[in-house]
């Protein structure tokens, strides 16, 4: 244990470049565990992985979506190329993955190639909903330095594609998708192609037909279970498969398939960042009701490291059942396809 643990807490200059990732990793590990033995914040490391909003605006109206259905009270906004910039040159020594989405659609982004491409040290993944796939856009993806490209297609027609994702357009998604599968071919790109299928009530029946089209395009396709926002709308959206139910029905309203066990590993691994620079603790802080500190002025370190950071840590180690933005959380959830 005592070498484990020299092994863990051994500085970042002592380190060669190719080995501070690996390094990291362990520590990021062994914070989480030693955390959730001991019930307080043992941090010794920076996160493996971090989302970065680039814009929480939308041009869908998703009903279960915090940005879609307009009920989110952040302000609406576009992040700043030199904020990210900041963000990577302090970070990317330890990174494994930078998810570039969080809220809203990334390819809305007036710069959003600069973005994709900036980074080729680190996998670098965005989600979509495919309305920006054209041939150019999909042959400029294809070169990137981009690893993964989800793309979200909740139905198989576009009349059950459109009750859940209100104002798309079926057709401009799958030709979209069909443009970066071309692409990624015509250029042997090393580009991963997801297709993810937001299971629910109207759209289960279809599952076989997503299937067949993630094959015949060689796609991989990502089965869902679906957040609901509102306890009182899960009745429409739950579907009858229960494996792709993230909720169950206790006294009358639906709670999450989870104790929520007092620990999480997001909480020391993978971070959000929103567009305008606000570190919050993880994708489930919707509205950024719990910002850990501010890229804009300060550094990442500081607050990874800071008071407020690990009395948030603490609350979910002693608490997590009471924190609300929990209650959607995928983490220790069991059965569920998600």
């Amino acid at each position: 244990m005592n070498i484990f643990l020299t092994y863990c807490t051994i500085s970042d200059k002592h380190m060669t470049s190719r080995f501070v990732k690996p390094v990291n990793a362990i520590r990021s590990g062994y914070s989480y565990i030693m955390s959730s033995i001991l019930r307080k914040p043992f941090i010794s490391g920076m996160p493996v992985s971090v989302s970065a909003e680039l814009t929480n605006y939308c041009n869908l109206r998703c009903p279960e979506c915090a940005s879609g259905s307009e009920i989110i009270k952040r302000e609406r906004g576009f992040m700043d190329i030199e904020l990210y910039n900041k963000l990577i040159s302090e970070l990317s020594p330890y990174l494994y993955f930078i998810n570039l989405y969080f809220q809203g659609e990334p390819m809305m982004h007036p710069q959003f190639f600069s973005f994709a491409g900036l980074n080729d040290t680190i996998n670098t993944v965005v989600s979509t909903n495919g309305h920006f796939l054209s041939v150019e856009n999909s042959e400029k993806l294809a070169v990137s330095h981009l690893k993964r490209l989800i793309v979200s297609l909740d139905g198989m027609d576009q009349e059950i594609y459109s009750i859940y994702r209100r104002n798309g357009d079926f057709r401009k998604v799958v030709d979209g998708i069909k443009n970066v599968a071309s692409a990624i071919v015509r250029h042997n790109s090393p580009l991963k192609l997801e297709i993810q299928f937001l299971v629910n009530r109207h759209n289960e029946h279809q599952i076989p037909e997503a299937e067949c089209f993630a094959k015949e395009i060689g796609a991989r396709l990502k089965l869902k279970s679906m957040q609901i926002i509102s306890s009182q709308d899960a009745e429409e959206w739950m579907p009858a498969d229960r494996k792709f139910r993230r909720y169950k029905k206790s006294d009358g309203s639906y709670v999450i398939k989870s104790s929520l066990p007092d620990s999480c590993m997001r909480l020391f691994s993978n971070p959000v960042i929103t567009w305008d620079g606000k570190v919050i603790p993880c994708c489930f802080d919707k509205d950024a009701e719990f910002v850990m500190g501010d890229l804009n002025n300060e550094t990442f370190k500081s607050i990874w490291n800071g008071q407020r950071y690990n009395e948030f840590r603490k609350k979910i180690l002693t608490g997590r059942n009471k924190m609300d933005i929990c209650r959607n959380c995928t983490s220790g959830l069991r059965g569920v396809r998600y």
